[in-house]
């Protein structure tokens, strides 16, 4: 590594770190952590106030995650700690269903407002247990997540217990649940050991090469037949960058945790090379939201807007890809988008991030959160990077 790519990258991990524990976790401790009826609430506007006391109840999950993250891999503060067994508390007190099905929403002090047919909620409450078990040494907690996760294993599989997306006609196959248990099932196996989590990211790596990944469009799709058959309507020629690189860094963990697999790298790095050209703005910069695998018009009313959180995942895998391959392409990348994004996304004046960019870079509405906005992608890529450049500087 030449001077140049070391001070860039030491200069990226001094912004990371500064703006994770002066700007991001501060703003979300102060604002958003509910101290008198526990967990967290995400809908904020821009200066921090309460636009809505609904609480997203993957967010008790997403915030109990990081605030025992940061502490593991950034530095041992208690508040941090305190923070994430507060949601963790509030979802094993208010945010799961008799059948053992998670709420999607809940009232401030817990009351449940509606579920939804996902698992999203599991699996963000089960990552959650399991980072709070090692940084608290407590195992019940990584016994809690393996119970949990083998719970959404079943209500995947149980016919019948999910209410299916579409009617039976339809059979198709999504992307989201079989990236998300690659990810869900490498960050509990750091808790507990135990087969089914190898087993499940065998089984999701399998199926993407055998379903999702098209090279015929150098494309992984979003929804595809129950055999991987294209469906050529709006849904079917859907291409969700952001998703598409998020996988790419999920399978570099993987591979890391296999003594670098040269095979699970290679795929990883082919996700990310066609993510990245299908996603960029050539002529704006950032990572769009969707594409059509066929170049036709997209059915998506918000196509060409600049969302935070792909920004967040591809400032990780092509970090990770750099640090796994040492290729100055994938720094060259990285450049981008670190400048892109921090060049538009940053609220300079009352701190954290802007959510929702149009295509051309203006903020289309400051909030700082809502159900799907909070305390998780920003510091997520700011924890990971930081980790991530002290392996390539070691």
């Amino acid at each position: 590594m030449n001077d140049g790519h070391k001070k860039y990258i030491e200069q990226c991990n001094v912004q990371y770190l500064n703006d994770l524990k002066n700007d991001i976790l501060p703003f979300w401790l102060k604002y958003g952590l509910d101290n008198v009826n526990g967990g967290v609430y995400t809908c904020l506007d821009r200066d921090g106030s309460i636009i809505d006391t609904t609480k997203s109840v993957w967010f008790q999950g997403r915030f109990g995650f990081i605030c025992a993250y940061a502490y593991n891999l950034v530095e041992k503060n208690e508040e941090w700690l305190a923070a994430s067994k507060n949601c963790i508390d509030f979802i094993e007190k208010h945010c799961f269903d008799a059948d053992g099905h998670m709420y999607f929403e809940v009232c401030e002090s817990g009351e449940p407002i509606r579920k939804r047919r996902y698992v999203f909620s599991e699996c963000f409450a089960a990552i959650a247990m399991a980072e709070y078990s090692i940084a608290s040494g407590d195992k019940e907690y990584a016994n809690k997540a393996l119970n949990l996760f083998k719970h959404i294993k079943h209500m995947l599989s149980a016919d019948g217990f999910l209410e299916p997306k579409c009617c039976p006609s339809i059979k198709m196959r999504g992307h989201s649940i079989t990236m998300m248990l690659i990810n869900v099932a490498l960050v509990i196996k750091k808790a507990i050991s135990d087969p089914v989590f190898d087993e499940t990211i065998d089984q999701s790596i399998s199926d993407l090469e055998a379903y999702f990944i098209h090279p015929e469009f150098n494309a992984l799709l979003e929804t595809v037949g129950e055999n991987g058959e294209f469906i050529d309507t709006c849904n079917g020629r859907t291409i969700n960058p952001g998703h598409c690189i998020e996988t790419a860094w999920f399978i570099f963990e993987v591979a890391v945790d296999r003594n670098n697999d040269q095979r699970l790298i290679d795929l990883g790095l082919k996700i990310l090379d066609w993510s990245w050209k299908w996603g960029w703005d050539e002529k704006y910069g950032g990572i769009i939201n969707f594409r059509d695998c066929r170049n036709l018009p997209c059915q998506d009313y918000a196509h060409d807007m600049k969302f935070w959180w792909p920004q967040c995942e591809t400032i990780i895998a092509t970090l990770y890809a750099y640090q796994l391959t040492k290729d100055e392409k994938y720094l060259e990348m990285h450049k981008m988008i670190h400048d892109y994004t921090y060049a538009h996304f940053p609220d300079r004046e009352y701190g954290e991030w802007y959510g929702y960019l149009h295509q051309d870079g203006t903020v289309s509405q400051p909030a700082k959160g809502n159900i799907f906005k909070g305390p998780f992608h920003i510091p997520r890529l700011m924890i990971k990077s930081n980790d991530l450049i002290k392996k390539i500087l070691e």
